[in-house]
Order: structure tokens, then sequence, then C-alpha cells
């Protein structure tokens, strides 16, 4: 049985009879990949719920029975015995139209031999002939029967109270103002070795890791807790070029579509890249979505332990390489690594922590504009219009990522060069550490609420 606060629910069944589309409709995600292919969800996806105030786990695991052309469909029947038997309540999710098929005796021996209290949930019966075959399935014998459609949501409600029936002991929500976590992406091409790294940093084998790419189809959250912080781990399907995927059919498409999801949703993105490839185009297209979105960046180079006849220069000479590749990555650090071997992984948790600390930065307004005006007076800006430019006031005007906004007599647009030459006093003067920051313009016009005189006095505080 699990231990964890959360009771453990686990979806089993035959592929194709829309565990996925359930799970996705309890807990409000598209978090697992529904498409009409069968076995396409691979790993165990876990995610907390709530329902009338009580907390639960809900588990979807890959399809456990049935035909499967997949190279590692043993290692998802493997992961799936391993939810079972942490399960605190098995539901088996069938077919109704299909009815009772040996597939179905098959994981109902299995769901019994966990010793967890099983509901059987009868999915699609919002079609007609689904009737005959809903009672061809009460003959399993369960005593706990719940008639559902996952994908019109009839009888999930009914299916969550069933659930909450049989654990009396799920805990009560509360909410604690001092919890924080970070949430951490793990991005990367097919095959540079992002499942081995989250396999490393949980210490246990939670993602399928294979040579074979593209492994990892689903965004598969784990909770990590180090030195007292929590960090929700993210692994997301490697990203291929948009062509690769538009060849590579719907799954793969909609592998990408997730974790271009995932990296909105993070607080921090590691961007995992093969060493021995070094920088490709498309790993430049994955961290600028990251940049794009305002994200925390750092830049894993992995499997760093097969580069050790670089020499003492090797580091030095690839940083080089990577930065003239990815200029735009100026301020994201770079950690030299080994998922395989654990060579600085514990530092990666560290640098986690230190970016997505520094994305909350918030400089003092009358600090802010005492080191505006020292630089701007300094080396003043021009605009395009070659009409010189003075800023009159500046303000953070928001966090993660920070972002300035400087109101000036006249430029509604710096060069892009003077921009980079703010940016970058900025980080030497504040940190910055690991994560973009914006800097917008406005002409005065635009700020009326605010007089020139009073700019000035807040500039002075």
């Amino acid at each position: 049985m699990s231990h964890s606060p959360s009771p453990a629910v686990v979806f089993v069944g035959r592929p194709n009879v829309g565990k996925s589309t359930l799970f996705n409709r309890l807990t409000g995600t598209r978090r697992s990949i529904v498409a009409p292919v069968a076995g396409t969800t691979r790993d165990v996806i876990a995610y907390p719920v709530t329902w009338e105030d009580r907390s639960l786990t809900l588990t979807d695991t890959g399809g456990l029975f049935g035909a499967s052309k997949d190279p590692l469909h043993h290692l998802v029947v493997e992961r799936g015995h391993r939810a079972l038997k942490d399960a605190d309540l098995v539901v088996m999710v069938a077919d109704g139209r299909e009815g009772l098929v040996p597939g179905d005796q098959d994981i109902a021996a299995a769901a019994r031999s966990s010793g967890a209290p099983i509901i059987l949930a009868i999915n699609k019966m919002d079609d007609r002939r689904a009737r005959d075959g809903a009672l061809e399935l009460y003959r399993l014998g369960f005593d706990a029967v719940v008639e559902i459609s996952a994908e019109h949501g009839v009888g999930v409600g009914e299916l969550m109270d069933a659930i909450l029936a049989h654990l009396p002991n799920a805990p009560r929500v509360t909410q604690d103002p001092e919890h924080h976590e970070t949430a951490v992406a793990i991005v990367g091409r097919p095959n540079a070795g992002k499942s081995s790294l989250v396999n490393r940093l949980l210490r246990e084998d939670r993602m399928i890791v294979s040579e074979v790419p593209g492994t990892t189809r689903d965004s598969v959250d784990s909770l990590l807790t180090w030195h007292r912080k929590q960090f929700r781990i993210v692994d997301t399907a490697g990203i291929r070029r948009p062509g690769a995927v538009s060849k590579s059919g719907q799954v793969e498409t909609l592998s990408v579509m997730l974790a271009k999801r995932a990296i909105e949703r993070a607080d921090v993105v590691v961007l995992v890249m093969d060493a021995l490839a070094g920088p490709t185009d498309q790993d430049g297209a994955i961290a600028g979505a990251a940049v794009d979105a305002g994200r925390g960046v750092i830049i894993a180079a992995n499997k760093w332990d097969l580069m050790k006849d670089q020499g003492q220069d090797g580091a030095k000479i690839f940083d080089e390489n990577l930065r003239h590749q990815l200029k735009f990555l100026d301020f994201a650090p770079i950690l030299h690594i080994s998922a395989v071997t654990g060579e600085r992984t514990p530092k990666l948790l560290e640098t986690i922590e230190k970016v997505a600390e520094s994305r909350n930065t918030r400089v003092p307004t009358g600090a802010l504009n005492r080191f505006i005006q020292a630089i701007t007076n300094a080396h003043p800006p021009v605009s395009p219009g070659n009409r010189n430019v003075r800023v009159l006031y500046a303000a953070q005007t928001s966090v993660a990522p920070p972002t300035f906004v400087l109101f000036t007599n006249v430029a509604t647009k710096l060069h892009f060069s003077y921009q980079r030459f703010l940016e970058n006093r900025l980080r030497e003067e504040y940190g910055f550490f690991g994560t973009p920051i914006r800097v917008n313009v406005r002409r005065r016009s635009e700020h009326r609420g605010r007089g020139r005189s009073e700019g000035a006095k807040d500039a002075k505080g």
C-alpha cells in the first residue's frame, strides 16, 4: 500500500478503453495524450486532485495487456505493475461497447492481486451498443461498478464519489501559505538524455529510459524535495523539427504540443543538450521558446563523461562555441553534467533554486531610478530618429520575468544595441541569474498620471 499522504488511485485497463480520456476529465487537464492509437500512453502519470475537499493522487498507466507493436511494451507493463503494487484503490476501466473480452479477465486478476479495493468503471455507455456489453462486464464479480462516459463526462462525479467512499481516510486539503514549489521543465531534442536525468534527480526509475528516440510521449510530473525545497520535475517528449514532427504522425505532434505547454507551466527550463553533438539550431529553437515565455533557462550539457578526452580546455572551447551559436542565451548558466554517472547533478538542483529566486528579484524604485539615471547620463540613449532621449522615470512593473518600463521624453523604442547594453548593466548590478529580463520604453504622454516632478521625487527616494 502507498504511504503517500494522498491515497494513490490507479487506473488500469486494456489499450484504448478510455483510461486517458477519463484521467483528463477527472484532473481537468490534457496531460495524457488521447489519440486513437492503441498503447499511446507509455509512462505512468500521476496527478493530484481534490474532490469534496479531499486530496487524492490519480495515476494513469500504460495499457498493461493486449497486442502491442511497441518495442518498449515490456517496460510499460513493468511500470504498470509497480503502480498497481503501490495502489490504495484500483479503478479498472472497461469498454462497454466491446463487452467482456479475455484481456479484461487478465486485468481483473492483476487488479485483484494488488490487494487494494477495486471499482469497475464501464466506459462509453453513451453508446446504445454498450448496454449488452455492460451486462457481460458485470460478470467480473466486482461489488462496485459505475457506468460512465469519459468523453462526455457522464457518471464521472458518481465515480469520484465511489472512490472517496472507499478511501475514508483521504486527507482534507489545507492550504500552507509558506508552501511553494518550483516547476522545472526538462526539455531538449530526442535522445539528449532527459529521462535519464530525471531518473538521476529522483533516484528512482520513474521514466522509461531507452535508446529509442522519442521514448517519452507524455509530459510526466514528479515531485522532488531537496534541502527542504520542493521541485516539480516535468520530463517532456523530445522536441523535433516541425517537418520531422509532421511526418511522424499525430502522437508525435501532440508530444511537441505538450512539451511546449510544459515550458509555459514552468518556472525554470533545463535545456538538456547532447555534449557530443554540441548545440544545434533545434536546441536554439527550444531555448527560444523558453526565453519568449519568460522562463529561467539552464543549459545542461549532458554525457560529459564521454568528453574527458577533450583535454583541460575542452569545457572552455565547448562553452565558447555554444555562446557563439546561441548568443541570445548569454545569461543562461552552462553546466557540464552526466545523467549516467551523476556528475554535477546536485549542482543542477542548486542552480535551479538560484535561477528561480532570481526570476522573482524586485529592485526598489528609488535605487532603480538612481542607477538608470547614472547609466543614461553617462551613456545617453538615442532614438531611431537620432533625437536625444531623456529617461524621466523608471519602474519595475513585474517579476518572473523581471520587467522594467522606462518613461522617456520622446522614444517609444530604443536601438537594439542600447537595449542590450541596458539589460547587461542591469544584470551586472542586480544579478538576474539565468532569467531573461524585459525592458520596455514609453513616452511620458503615456504616463500622464505621474508628472515629471513626481517621477523625479521618486527617483530621489
